[in-house]
This record gives structure tokens, C-alpha cells and sequence, in this order.
């Protein structure tokens, strides 16, 4: 049995995507009132509960072999009390919660972002650089990762039993994506869309099913017990290379324009410090996380994925970002295809 917390999300989607095609038995921990409809379609057990309720999180460990934990307060805006309550706090539940019953077997999803904020042209960020380094000051999301981050490592160091791998997944995309692909397409299409900087950077974006996969080989090999791995892209694309293939595959103009990355960060700080002062709930139209996000220089590399997992992107950009619109515009998708593995009983 794996359990998937944050399964109606984005990356969680696809992890019990990729778990049944390998025929594994799947629960998921799922908020009350929450869309179950695509999860029940994949035949998996269901446990109502989330991350602030303990009893939930053992009902939902007990018998469990491996979690797949993608559950968080995710996005660039909101009150530290949320990141706090559902990130930090959340995560410690479910930590203990797996210590509890026995798990074995603990994948994390992070971010890339725990290295920090940094945006240092030529500068390639693997697994041995620091966490936290030039965080900004409102971007909770960051902070509160690399709370559950050295949390987790202070476990594993004091002797946890339960044996925990890190994914560090960079800006994810892919069919089920509600957090991003809806203002970005309407931006798109608006001609509101802008590149920030030269649009030459390279991205760090991945597809989500990639991610996934990744997460499975790393429960699968005991040498990746105790190793974080960044799980951050699919190949070289540019800032204006990924625009493109969005904007071909929403029959909208390319992006052209562009807007130079220093002002950009000046005015997403600006407009960060206008949303807090009046207490706005709704998030600006730009941000600097969003801002370092697509315009960065820095270079976020998955040699050590490639190289100790086995891992490759199984699905590449041409074809990713049109199964992402086309799910988005309400079009058939083809089903993705099955591991080249013997399948697992179920």
C-alpha cells in the first residue's frame, strides 16, 4: 500500500497516476469536500482527513509501505499562519504519524526553492549547496519548505526509523495544473504576457509525470535512502523557447515582449509591500518569487537524478505542453504510457 497526501493536486495526481499504472494499491488522504471524481476513476482507496488532524494521518499510515507526501500550502501569496499551520505543522503531523505506524518508506516533495532566492548568472545549484540562502522576505511558501527540510534532516540525523528520500521538483506543469496554466494562457492570449529579461535564461520547468516517476524510483532504491535530488527539468528550454510552445499550442501570438528582470523584481516588490500593508487577500499581479521564477539566470541541475535513479523524462516539452492545453481546453488527452517494469499486484 503507498499513501499520497496532496493527491488532488497538481504533482500528487501524477504520482497515483504512475503508481497504478505499475499496478500498485494506492490510498490517498483527502480533505472533506474535496473533488474526488478523478481520483475515484483511478481506483484508489480514499481516507478523509488532512494534515491537522493526527487520528486522520494514523488511519491513513496504518499498513502502509511507502508516502508519497505532496501535500503543502502552495503558491507565491497568503498568511504565514496558513504555511505555518499547514506546511511546518502538517508535515510533522504526517512525520510522526509514519514513525507511529511503522512506515518504512518516506518520499518528501520540496523545491528547488529551498536553495533561496539566488540569481547568479553561471552559477549551477546541485544537491550539495546550502538551504535558505537569500530567501525573500514575504515568500512563505520558500520558508516554510525549508522548515520541513531540516526538520526532516534533524529526524533522519537523531535516528528516525522511518527512511526518507527528497524530491526537489522546480516550477511543475502538465494536465490537472489549476495553480498556473489558467493566467498564464489568459495572459497569453490577452498579449498581456511579458518575457522578464532577454528571455534566453534557461527554465527550470518540468512536467509533472517526469516528477512522479522520479519519486517511485527513489522509493524503489535503497541507495537513495537519506539523498535529496533536484527533479527540475526536462532538458534545455528557454524562457522564450517554453512561451512559445505555450502560445503554438494555444493558437495565440508569441510573446514578444520584454521587460528587463531588475524592474520587474523592483515592482513585484513594490506591489508585495502595497498587498501587505492593506492586508490584500488576493495576490498581486506580479510578485518576486514569480519574477525569479521564469527570469532567473541561475542553473538548477538533475545529474545526480539522471545518474543515481535512472531517471529520464519519459515525456519532453513537445509534447508535454500540448497535453497540458489540450486538457486545459477540455480536449481528450491520450493515456500516458505504462512503465517498462513488471506490474505490481495490486
Amino acid at each position: 500500500m503507498n499513501l499520497v497526501t496532496g493527491a488532488t493536486g497538481l504533482l500528487g495526481s501524477h504520482i497515483v497516476e504512475q503508481l497504478r499504472l505499475r499496478g500498485r494499491a494506492v490510498r490517498c488522504l483527502v480533505r472533506r469536500g474535496a473533488d474526488t471524481r478523478w481520483l475515484k476513476e483511478q481506483g484508489v482507496e480514499l481516507v478523509e482527513g488532512d494534515l491537522t488532524d493526527i487520528a486522520s494521518l494514523e488511519r491513513a499510515c496504518d499498513g502502509v509501505q511507502c508516502v508519497y507526501h505532496a501535500a503543502a500550502r502552495v503558491g507565491d501569496w497568503g498568511p504565514w499562519s496558513e504555511f505555518q499551520t499547514i506546511t511546518i505543522d502538517g508535515s510533522k503531523n504526517l512525520f510522526d504519524a509514519a514513525e507511529t505506524c511503522g512506515v518504512p518508506r518516506f518520499v518528501h516533495i520540496s523545491s528547488i526553492s529551498v536553495y533561496g532566492h539566488r540569481n547568479e548568472r553561471g552559477l549551477t545549484i546541485d544537491e550539495t549547496q546550502p538551504l535558505g540562502v537569500k530567501v525573500h522576505k514575504w515568500s512563505y511558501y520558500t520558508r516554510a519548505k525549508v522548515a520541513v527540510e531540516r526538520e526532516l534532516w534533524r529526524r533522519a540525523e537523531e535516528g528516525c526509523k522511518v527512511k526518507f528520500t527528497v524530491i526537489r521538483p522546480s516550477w511543475l506543469y502538465g494536465p490537472r495544473d489549476r495553480a498556473t496554466i489558467a493566467r498564464i494562457a489568459k495572459m497569453i492570449r490577452t498579449k498581456k504576457a511579458k518575457l522578464l529579461g532577454s528571455g534566453d535564461n534557461i527554465l527550470s520547468v518540468v512536467y509533472a509525470g517526469n516528477v512522479a516517476e522520479a519519486c517511485i524510483l527513489a522509493a524503489d532504491n535503497p541507495a537513495a535512502v537519506g539523498e535529496a535530488y533536484n527533479c527540475c527539468n526536462d532538458g534545455d528550454i528557454t524562457q522564450r523557447e517554453y512561451f512559445n510552445l505555450l502560445a503554438d499550442a494555444l493558437n495565440a501570438p508569441r510573446v514578444k515582449k520584454v521587460v528587463p528582470f531588475k524592474v520587474a523584481s523592483k515592482a513585484g516588490f513594490v506591489l508585495e509591500v502595497i498587498g501587505h500593508m492593506f492586508k490584500l487577500k488576493k495576490p498581486p499581479l506580479i510578485t518576486r518569487y514569480a519574477v525569479w521564477l521564469m527570469g532567473r539566470d541561475t542553473y538548477f541541475t538533475a545529474d545526480k537524478a539522471r545518474r543515481e535513479l535512472g531517471w529520464e523524462s519519459t515525456v519532453k516539452y513537445t509534447e508535454g505542453v500540448p497535453r497540458t492545453i489540450d486538457w486545459f481546453e477540455g480536449r481528450p488527452i491520450s493515456a500516458p504510457v505504462a512503465p517498462r517494469e513488471p506490474a505490481l499486484a495490486s
